[in-house]
């Protein structure tokens, strides 16, 4: 039987297997760094292609959806979707629950520019006016989500 050297693995697998799999742990230290395991999701998503890799997700490929019809609104909606399930790592809203909050980024649209302006939350009931599908299961991920990607929030809302 041969032995295997080396393995290529995801971080978002990485990740999984050590908090599942203790054993893997030094081995995965010594691949990764400590640090690297200790850091909250908010620290680890900066841009759609760092959600797209804590989901182990390929990128859309934006050529190819515009040429087939898509908006870059759709586009940048899609994008804004895959953010918001990274940062909620496997969280659902649960619109039945009027108990559980629904936290939403607001942003403030003047002359001078688009800013981040806090985050919000709703209970058991969505409307087009709340973005449902794009919110977070706490203030800060909503907060960090807001002030990380305005720009990109900007695009999909103008």
């Amino acid at each position: 039987m041969e032995k295997l050297e080396s393995i290529k693995i995801s971080p978002s697998n990485a990740r999984k297997l050590y908090t599942t799999n203790p054993e893997f742990r030094p081995s995965l230290e010594d691949t990764f760094g400590k640090a690297f395991f200790s850091m909250s999701i908010i620290d680890r998503i900066d841009s759609y292609e760092d959600a797209c890799s804590e989901l182990g997700e390929e990128p859309m490929d934006e050529q190819n959806l515009r040429a087939i019809g898509f908006t870059d609104d759709e586009i940048d909606y899609r994008k804004l979707k895959t953010i918001t399930k990274a940062y909620n790592e496997g969280w659902v809203a649960d619109y039945n629950n009027p108990d559980q909050k629904k936290w939403v980024p607001w942003f403030n649209f003047s002359p001078s520019g688009v800013r981040f302006d806090g985050s919000n939350y709703y209970t058991s009931h969505a409307n087009a006016g709340r973005a449902a599908r794009l919110c977070f299961k706490s203030e800060a991920l909503s907060d960090a989500a807001g002030k990380k990607h305005t720009p990109l929030y900007s695009k999909f809302i103008n």
